[in-house]
């Protein structure tokens, strides 16, 4: 794989484009590498460029969301129901509020190291297409932590990457509502790659959101975490 970093300034934009932007792209950290099928933009402090109740900065720089204001191309990982680990990248220009989630990717390299990190208690592992389907399985499957929250990803020998991988032509892209929100729910906001076997199963009134919404997210091995 040809290693061409994302400029960042193609990041520094509204999440929105940003969101649609890294559709494509590969993350890569230590010998795992995932192109990125689905995406999710949130962004914006209360009264700011893109006010965004359902993101993490809409109360403005937090200690958790101190990242998201910070420059452009770096990643911002939280820790999700107390159990998932959720991998973001920062977007919009220094000092504005906006990241977007990595909802689900492919994996191209790694493959070994993902398949254990993916096995359950009783030794099952899931099928390859979901790996990395879902924000908890893609940071499982990237095998981050909370200290790489705040890595820049854009910057050369970083331990995290962005790379440019292959371009997403619009035809084959497609959006809707983010998932799993109780507030700014209509924003058409999750972006993924039609027809992509490794896209989460979320869709509105699907048997996966009515089951997510009845469960206790505490199931690891459910497809779309």
């Amino acid at each position: 794989m040809t290693a061409v970093r994302v400029e960042r300034s193609r990041l520094a934009v509204d999440p929105v484009t940003a969101a649609r932007r890294l559709l494509g792209c590969v993350i890569d950290h230590g010998p795992v590498a995932l192109r990125i099928v689905e995406t999710e933009a949130y962004g914006g402090p209360e009264g700011g460029r893109h006010p965004d109740p359902g993101a993490h900065s809409f109360r403005g720089p937090t200690p958790r969301a101190a990242v998201m204001f910070g420059p452009a191309g770096h990643a911002y990982v939280y820790r999700s129901y107390g159990i998932h680990l959720c991998v973001n990248i920062t977007c919009e220009s220094d000092g504005e509020g906006g990241a977007v989630l990595l909802r689900s990717a492919e994996v191209l390299a790694g493959h070994d190291v993902v398949a254990d990190r993916r096995r359950s208690r009783s030794g099952v592992v899931p099928p390859q297409d979901r790996w990395a389907m879902g924000p908890g399985n893609l940071g499982a499957a990237l095998g981050v932590g909370l200290a790489d929250s705040g890595r820049d990803v854009l910057r050369p020998g970083s331990d995290m990457r962005l790379l440019s991988g292959e371009t997403v032509a619009d035809a084959r892209v497609r959006s809707g509502p983010r998932v799993g929100l109780t507030v700014a729910t209509g924003r058409p906001w999750r972006f993924w790659v039609d027809g992509h076997p490794a896209v989460s199963a979320w869709r509105p009134g699907s048997a996966a959101v009515r089951a997510r919404r009845s469960a206790s997210c505490g199931d690891a091995e459910r497809s779309d975490w």
